[in-house]
């Protein structure tokens, strides 16, 4: 099984694939919306077979997923959400909003072994969802999906404000990935970081001696 593997919602009865794997973050600031992933993919959370994995995929101009989970169903999930909103704004003549995105999403993830976050931006402004592979999904202003949620969640639940500025809320998203990097071991090689506004999407990589 190749794949990022992921912790969200793991119990002793979940498929091995989705138990452990990697560190996924997504942030609400004041102009948009800040995603950030560890770089290392792993077999079934215990060899590394990537340092350099590509965990945020642009999903529409304004919009983009973190992956953890399979990485071929996390593709695949993308190319549908892509596919998605291009016919929707073809046949409406308008934008496809979050929520409709987000909707969408849940349907199309159901029986995948991915679990993402989706972030972006639409005339609401800046907007985060968790989804889970049984199609649910719940807006918040700040998550962490993957084996090092645990570990990120204390940074965020102690670094998140209301009204961060996007450089703010970077730096409170590249903590989290440092400390889920440092203690889980499915984890690290540094750090891919999406910018997400009403302007489009800029990402970055970042190496681990930088974080």
């Amino acid at each position: 099984m190749d794949g990022f593997t992921s912790g969200k919602g793991a119990t002793d009865g979940a498929p091995e694939e989705l138990k452990t794997g990697t560190t996924t973050v997504g942030i609400v600031a004041d102009d948009g919306v800040v995603l950030a992933t560890d770089r290392r993919a792993s077999l079934g959370g215990r060899f590394v077979s990537n340092k350099s994995a590509d965990k945020i995929i642009e999903v529409h101009p304004e919009a983009a997923i973190t992956i953890s989970g399979g990485v071929g169903d996390g593709q695949t999930f993308a190319d549908q959400l892509r596919a998605q909103s291009s016919l929707y704004e073809t046949r409406r003549g308008e934008d496809m909003s979050m929520e409709a995105l987000a909707s969408a999403a849940a349907n199309a993830i159901r029986g995948m072994r991915v679990v993402p976050l989706l972030g972006g931006v639409d005339s609401e402004g800046p907007r985060l969802f968790e989804l889970d592979p049984l199609g649910g999904k719940m807006e918040d202003t700040y998550g962490s999906t993957g084996s090092g949620m645990q570990m990120a969640y204390g940074v965020l639940e102690g670094g998140y404000e209301d009204d961060l500025t996007m450089d703010e809320a970077e730096e409170v998203a590249l903590d989290a990935i440092e400390a889920a990097s440092a203690r889980d071991t499915a984890s690290g090689n540094g750090a891919m970081v999406a910018r997400i506004t009403e302007e489009g999407i800029d990402t970055e990589e970042i190496d681990a001696e930088e974080i």
